[in-house]
């Protein structure tokens, strides 16, 4: 199987190094393209073997997926610099939430998924979520989860829930990471402890954490009940999150699907004037 990427920023060579990382693909069944040809040299001597492509069209007629990692805006002209290079049989996974399956299904004439990675495939973990047209076959399901399987847990949402299910599973690392940096700030200031070790500490009560939730059988709610004995500092501290978060994660979820909205509609304008 040949794999293609088309965008080789951060998402994009987050796939490639996952997948070479895990042994789901060597770096000569690979055949990447982008703007600044310097990021794809780049790929090319972290993975020696990797097939540097001159053009869009020809990272398309090499590869048998090929994974779209562009911007939003940057879609229409790439539809128009490949159209005449998909073939039926081809897949092409389009990592960005607002571009929607329909856009993408009127434009080309081959197969098209959607798919959400995240940053924690770098370390074969995380959630990716995927979504597929109406030209997708059962088998072709099993071929891309097959590779995604490799590097994440992949799980299937309906398109219209991409947003949400992105704000945790793509986003959320970013959240977090905010979250436990104020904290181990706050606590570099007020106790002395050294950054490097608040840090080690934060990550692997994270990792832990993760781990309770996902094979130990805990929910978020179990989990404040065995800690927070009531009276305790826990809870006592509990109560001051509550307090001070109320309605924090409202316009959390407000501002992301704002973002989302807009871009959709801006998408909706530029696409879908493109057809086959």
């Amino acid at each position: 199987m040949k794999v293609g990427f088309i965008g080789t920023g951060s998402m994009g060579s987050v796939l490639i190094d996952a997948f070479m990382t895990s042994g789901a693909l060597m770096p000569n069944q690979v055949f990447a393209s982008n703007r600044t040809a310097e990021k794809v040299a780049l790929l090319a001597q972290r993975h020696p073997g990797l097939n540097v492509c001159s053009s869009n069209a020809e990272t398309v007629k090499n590869s048998d997926i090929v994974f779209i990692c562009v911007k939003p805006l940057q879609y229409k002209a790439l539809v128009e610099e490949i159209k005449d290079e998909v073939k039926q049989d081809q897949m092409l996974v389009s990592i960005t939430s607002p571009v929607q399956i329909r856009h993408l299904e009127q434009a080309l004439a081959c197969k098209i998924a959607k798919v959400i990675p995240s940053i924690t495939h770098l370390t074969l973990s995380g959630a990716s979520l995927c979504m597929y047209g109406t030209r997708i076959a059962p088998e072709d399901r099993l071929v891309l989860e097959k590779l995604l399987g490799a590097i994440s847990e992949p799980l299937e949402i309906p398109e219209s829930h991409v947003r949400i299910s992105s704000d945790f599973s793509s986003c959320g690392p970013a959240f977090i990471s905010f979250f436990l940096d104020q904290w181990v700030e706050a606590a570099v200031e007020m106790t002395g402890i050294g950054r490097e070790q608040a840090t080690s500490l934060a990550g692997e009560m994270l990792l832990g954490t993760g781990k309770l939730l996902t094979e130990g059988g805990f929910h978020p709610l179990d989990l404040q009940e065995r800690v927070a004995v009531p009276g305790g500092i826990t809870a006592e501290a509990l109560a001051l999150l509550r307090q001070s978060l109320n309605g924090v994660f409202h316009q959390l979820i407000a501002t992301t699907h704002a973002k989302y909205e807009e871009e959709l509609k801006k998408c909706d304008g530029l696409i879908s004037d493109t057809k086959t």
